[in-house]
């Protein structure tokens, strides 16, 4: 058998994978976003692009979608300058040290989100350790940190820290310390070397963990929905409502596949700054 017909044939079993646990709901969720309903929740035979009309025209869905954007894309940044200084001195750390830094990266992703969000509920509430924190020293008011969109941004940066940094490191490879050493002999400062030497050759990296966090925060439905009580309206916490709550499917489903071509849109923004920075 040639080279080519041994590689379809192993990919084969990935394909009919992808064809029954993805590409099948994704077709059945498209066709229901086109379904009409009652107000009973009740589905109907009939189709028509109602729902999609009224998602486009109804003020309140696109600032959904626009807040949802823009507040993914602030807890991307966010989890990228919190997220680079620790990834590139793990990097340049090397032997045991090394691996315990790793282990403590790696070790938040061995904990359910419900219950790391648990726990930033009780740092971040009323009578929490930050306020409490606050008061010590002098506060008479704190700042309320819980039940808005604070306390999502706070939450979620700090969850998705983990995957920025392992992003960053997957593309750290090209970082040789070579180039900085060349770079300071010929009389470039610190900061210099590190804006024009580290920064270029390490954003393969930063442009991975950027997509990969705003996969994850636009579609994040456990911890906006704890942390702000249901005072934060974002995509994911208003399918969840509209499934679950009003019944309404296909409300549900279009909100759904706009997701999914925000994914797209993404995707491809991301494949074309690869192509321009390598």
């Amino acid at each position: 058998m040639s080279g080519t017909r041994v590689a379809m044939l192993l990919l084969v079993p990935i394909a009919l994978v992808n064809a029954v646990g993805f590409l099948w709901p994704v077709v059945n969720l498209l066709k229901m976003s086109f379904r009409e309903s009652q107000a009973t929740g009740a589905l109907l035979d009939t189709y028509s692009l109602a729902t999609w009309s009224a998602v486009l025209q109804d003020s309140f869905n696109l600032e959904l979608i626009t807040n949802s954007v823009g507040v993914s894309l602030f807890i991307t940044l966010l989890t990228l300058l919190a997220s680079y200084p620790i990834a590139l001195y793990l990097h340049r750390s090397s032997g045991l040290w090394k691996t315990i830094l790793l282990v403590l990266v790696i070790a938040p992703l061995l904990t359910s989100a419900v219950v790391r969000t648990y726990g930033w509920i009780a740092i971040l509430s009323s009578r929490g350790l930050v306020a409490n924190a606050l008061m010590f020293f002098g506060m008479a008011n704190p700042p309320r940190l819980m039940f808005n969109l604070t306390g999502v941004v706070i939450g979620l940066t700090e969850i998705l820290m983990p995957y920025m940094i392992l992003a960053l490191l997957s593309g750290f490879g090209r970082l040789d310390p070579k180039f900085e050493e060349a770079a300071l002999t010929l009389g470039a400062t610190p900061m210099k070397t590190f804006w024009r030497v580290v920064v270029p050759l390490t954003l393969p990296g930063m442009a991975l963990g950027c997509l990969l966090c705003f996969v994850l925060a636009i579609s994040s439905f456990v911890t906006p929905k704890l942390l702000s009580g249901g005072r934060v309206f974002l995509l994911a916490t208003e399918i969840y409502d509209q499934a679950i709550v009003t019944l309404n499917w296909p409300l549900a489903a279009t909100l759904s596949m706009i997701v999914l071509v925000l994914f797209g849109i993404a995707l491809v923004i991301y494949t074309r700054a690869l192509r321009a920075i390598v």
